[in-house]
């Protein structure tokens, strides 16, 4: 096996082949195919979920959100605790802890445990990506890298895709609890081979830990979270006001923080970038249009419609594959036309699937479904990777090594507000419309206008995201942002996006 030490020199280069590195590349490979089946699973699964338990949508949507803040919480650490620990002994944890909590998940007896165990899962979780694509980063010869993260990209692009069936077909053929138990043998596997072929990485310097900021930033998020979440059904609420105050004040603090810190969790100073914060508050608007959506339209298709959660999980196939197809399309566009044409043109396409599903009704066509849900595949194919990529190209050349963490972290905070705000406006609309029942409106039809309430607000969002993208400009080198040459972007670190 080829010598991680040794990886960057000419002979190692001259005699490399993928080969040599299949058996450590395959224990993170394995490792994280674990981790990204299991954030599309549960997607198709909630209607179970939500009938098992007895309980609300509101409720069972935090078992997305709470896994999706814990993931925030611990992708920022993943470079420290490498640094203290050594990145073998870290990832073989993280990997035994996601498989714990997932065994957790399937144990679970109610909503609160499930939510506390995707919290443990999600922990877990965080760190599985970034730190494994950063070992196999090491282990090739810089000119062979690209087509190194190029097999690691697989399981990217095929695991959003396979979820939803696998979901599918578990919850149809076996139970819900199949979902998180899968994660066991998997788990083991990627345990037992990372064991065995991952080399042995040594250890650093750690830098110092902004504590203070790891306290603050989950209770910001989580708060903000629940705020936005109650605030779907009433923003005058009691609960509402608390949630968002309690969230705005720990979110004012944190950032106070985190600008004062030598070495912050969160490298906050990027947004003095005007380009850098014109890019990264259009990806926000792109995933909260694009990733709450994902989360109803599989209760649409089961609540309404009346399908299977394996033909849920089939039904929902075209997105990930167009999302499959249009991902490269639009890396090798982006080196000849940039970011903003193909922003445009991708939210256009994302804003006419949404607006398309905007106009559900009882009978709609599945012929509809599946080209709405292709436009958004395709239009997040276009999108995500020139606004991610003119993200890293927009910030200041000494601190493009901290803005990974920063954005990928950011990603799975908006997600989870995305999540509980589009659940929670969701509810609060098939509440109103049921009203009019006694008018004389079918019950399917009154919940049937809640989905297309929610579905036009985030056909709205991804409206507002095109209008935005208006604003994108090549970034500007300034003669003062010289790079340092201890600061490298690690691409390692982009696995979350």
């Amino acid at each position: 096996m080829a010598n991680p030490n040794n990886g960057s020199t000419s002979d190692a280069s001259h005699e490399f082949s993928i080969k040599t590195i299949i058996a450590p590349l395959l224990a993170v490979i394995v490792g994280m195919i674990m981790v990204i089946l299991d954030s599309t699973v549960v997607n198709v699964a909630i209607p179970n979920l939500v009938d098992y338990f007895d309980t609300d949508l509101k409720t069972i949507q935090w078992t997305v959100t709470g896994y999706t803040l814990a993931l925030s919480a611990v992708i920022p650490l993943a470079g420290w605790m490498t640094d203290k620990f050594g990145a073998k002994r870290i990832f073989l944890i993280t990997i035994a802890l996601f498989t714990a909590g997932s065994v957790l998940c399937s144990l679970a007896q109610s909503p609160v445990q499930l939510i506390i165990f995707r919290i443990i899962q999600g922990i877990g979780g965080g760190m599985v990506s970034p730190i494994g694509m950063a070992m196999v980063f090491k282990l090739a010869p810089p000119d062979k890298r690209g087509a190194i993260m190029g097999v690691l990209g697989i399981p990217m692009l095929l695991a959003p895709a396979l979820g939803p069936v696998l979901s599918g077909w578990l919850v149809e053929y076996v139970s819900w609890h199949w979902i998180f138990l899968i994660n066991l043998p998997i788990g083991i596997v990627a345990m037992f081979v990372g064991m065995k072929f991952l080399p042995e990485s040594e250890k650093h310097a750690a830098p110092h830990l902004d504590v203070i900021g790891m306290i603050l930033a989950p209770i910001a998020f989580a708060m903000l979270a629940y705020g936005v979440s109650e605030g779907g059904t009433s923003w005058t609420s009691k609960s509402t006001i608390i949630g968002l105050t309690v969230g705005g004040i720990a979110l004012l603090l944190f950032i106070f923080v985190e600008l004062r810190q030598k070495q912050p969790l969160l490298e906050l100073r990027v947004f003095r970038s005007s380009d850098f914060t014109r890019g990264i508050l259009l990806a926000w608007l792109t995933q909260i249009a694009l990733f709450g959506s994902m989360i109803i339209t599989p209760l649409y298709l089961q609540q309404v419609k009346g399908y299977t959660a394996l033909e849920t999980g089939l039904i929902l196939l075209p997105q990930a594959l167009a999302s499959g197809i249009f991902m490269p399309i639009s890396g090798r566009l982006f080196d000849k036309i940039g970011a903003r044409p193909l922003a445009l043109t991708g939210l256009g396409v994302i804003s006419t699937g949404l607006y398309l599903l905007a106009q559900v009704k009882v009978d709609t066509s599945l012929g509809m479904i599946l080209l709405s849900l292709f436009l958004m595949g395709a239009g997040m194919g276009l999108t995500m990777m020139p606004v991610n990529t003119h993200v890293l190209n927009a910030a200041p050349r000494k601190l493009v090594s901290r803005v990974t963490p920063l954005t990928t972290a950011a990603q799975q905070v908006v997600v989870s507000f995305a999540v509980a705000g589009l659940t929670g406006y969701l509810t609060s609309h098939i509440t109103t419309h049921m009203k009019d029942v006694a008018k004389g409106l079918a019950p399917a039809e009154a919940v049937t206008a809640g989905f297309a309430d929610t579905f036009f607000l985030s056909a709205c969002l991804a409206v507002a995201g095109f209008l935005f993208s208006l604003l994108l400009r090549k970034p500007k080198n300034k003669p003062e942002d010289k790079p340092d040459p201890e600061e490298k972007a690690n691409p390692a670190l982009m696995a979350g996006h």
